[in-house]
Formats: structure tokens, C-alpha cells, sequence
């Protein structure tokens, strides 16, 4: 039995951390059994979220993740597409998950109101005398590491401008397909969705959700993908 570690679901989704959407959407394609567990980050293997344990054998990071589901256990990701388009699906992830998850990060986490409404709640369990100055390391190491990818020296407008050419790119790509390669779903579309979704939670009032949304195949794409994978959000959200 593999057991997926995990945030837990938050503003509407099935986690806060689209590595770990990318990582549950996987797991539902590969139709193996497992389990879902909320576990607290500083105690994960490289501090970080999700990962697995499968029998004993601990694996960390999403792209790990992957490649020992079919390492492992024979899980094909590629959807039957080629060389070339697989090349296309890789490199759009890494613009995802090395370009645009810093974006928006810095919408949720450096701009006070959309903290206060979503990532705020992540401290609740401490105790209240010291909330607020760990609250305010944690920002501070968040504005730290978003300075040292280069994002963070950005102004507003600057990241505007760039989450706005990468969800167009995204757009492009899929154009008019049901998924991003084409007719049937793929590993990347994993990440696609996890990504997408993560930067248009209605819950956060900013221009790089506004971004995403003016493209009506991504916002199309999103709710084939949810109801596909989490048909449970779907039925929560119509409720």
C-alpha cells in the first residue's frame, strides 16, 4: 500500500500545494491503491511536500514521485504520445513548476490580504503568544527565497507581465485539445491541472488569477480535469 503524504485540502481544493494536486492526480491515473495522510512538513524528507511511502521505500518530490510509480511499477505516463511531444509536456511542466509556482507564491504569501485569507489559516495550531513572530520568519523566508530565484526582485506589474506570457504559452499549447498533448491524458497534465487550478482558487483576488482566466481553454481545461480526477470538488462546488 502506498501512502501519500500531504498538506490535507484547503481553499477549495484538494491541497493547498499544487505539487501535491500534481502528485494525487497522478496517483489516480496510475490506478494503484493508496492512501492519503496529512503530514506536517518540517518532519518531511527534504522539508518539503508531498511524498510517499510504498512499502517501506520513502520517496520525496513530485518528479521523483513519478518516475518511481513507473520505475516501480510499470505505470505509463506518456499517454502513448512520442518523443517530441513528451519533450513539449517536460518543458512545460519545468515553466510551471520553476517559473510560475513562484508567482504565485508571491500572490499568496507577500500580498497581506490574499495571506490573510488563505495561508494565514496554516498557523492557526501554534500558540497564540507566538504566532505572530513566527508568522513573520516564515514570511521573511519566503520573501528570502523568492529574492534568490530572482522572481521576488520583480515589481507587480513585472510578475503580471510574466505570469501573463506563461499562462498565454499554456494556452497556446493546448490549444483546442481535451488534454495538453492531445486526446487522452498524460503524466504533464497532472501538473497542468495541479498548477492551473492552483493559480485561479477563487478565494485569492489577484491579477495573475485574472491572467489565467481570460483564457477560456484553461479554465475548460481545469473543470474537465476536476471532474475527471476529483469529482467530489466538482459536487462540492455546485452545492
Amino acid at each position: 500500500m502506498i501512502t501519500v503524504y500531504t498538506f490535507g485540502p484547503a481553499f477549495a481544493q484538494a491541497d493547498p500545494s499544487p505539487f501535491v494536486v500534481k502528485t494525487l492526480t497522478l496517483m489516480k491515473m496510475s490506478g494503484l491503491e493508496h492512501k492519503v495522510e496529512p503530514a506536517d512538513v518540517r518532519k518531511a524528507p527534504k522539508s518539503k511536500l508531498p511524498y510517499i511511502n510504498d512499502d517501506g521505500q520513502v520517496i520525496a518530490d513530485s518528479s521523483f514521485i513519478k518516475m518511481h510509480l513507473e520505475q516501480a511499477h510499470g505505470v505509463d505516463f506518456t499517454g502513448g504520445y512520442d518523443e517530441r511531444d513528451l519533450a513539449i509536456g517536460w518543458s512545460v511542466e519545468k515553466m510551471l513548476e520553476d517559473h510560475l509556482y513562484w508567482i504565485v507564491v508571491d500572490a499568496r504569501w507577500m500580498d497581506d490580504d490574499n495571506f490573510n485569507k488563505g495561508p494565514r489559516m496554516f498557523f492557526d495550531t501554534l500558540p497564540a503568544p507566538a504566532r505572530p513572530l513566527i508568522v513573520w520568519m516564515v514570511r521573511k523566508e519566503i520573501r528570502r527565497n523568492l529574492w534568490g530565484h530572482g522572481l521576488g526582485r520583480h515589481t507587480a506589474n513585472e510578475l503580471l507581465q510574466l505570469a501573463e506570457k506563461d499562462f498565454a504559452a499554456l494556452a497556446a499549447v493546448l490549444g483546442d485539445k481535451p488534454y495538453l498533448l492531445g486526446d487522452r491524458p498524460c503524466g504533464f497534465d497532472a501538473s497542468c491541472y495541479g498548477f492551473v487550478s492552483g493559480a485561479t482558487v477563487p478565494l485569492f483576488d489577484h491579477p495573475t488569477s485574472a491572467a489565467a482566466k481570460k483564457h477560456p481553454n484553461l479554465v475548460a481545461y481545469c473543470e474537465r480535469m476536476r471532474e475527471e480526477y476529483f469529482p467530489e470538488l466538482s459536487q462540492a462546488s455546485a452545492a
